[in-house]
């Protein structure tokens, strides 16, 4: 796959997941959060106003550090994808 089929894709993925209206769990939530995270280079800080939800971002963000940003855009897709053909 290319880079830009990898973003094409990695996009589609994006967009499924913020037309999704449901809640998703909150384990799902955190790996999403941080394979985006790394996916687009973003490095800002937790902003929640809930300092043990900053502490769980935090600690996902630490669980993602050593992969690439093509990988994380990889596990994002692989994630979204199981999700919707696996939720209940």
């Amino acid at each position: 796959m290319s880079s830009e089929e990898l973003d094409i894709e990695f996009q589609d993925a994006v967009n499924r997941v913020n037309a999704h209206t449901d809640p998703f769990p909150a384990d799902t939530l955190l790996k999403l959060y941080a394979y985006y995270k790394k996916a687009t280079n973003d490095y800002s800080r937790p902003s929640s106003k809930k300092a043990i939800i900053n502490a769980f971002k935090t600690n996902a963000l630490f669980q993602v550090e050593n992969i690439t940003e093509d990988e994380a855009k990889r596990v994002y897709i692989d994630l979204v994808n199981n999700y919707f053909l696996y939720r209940k």
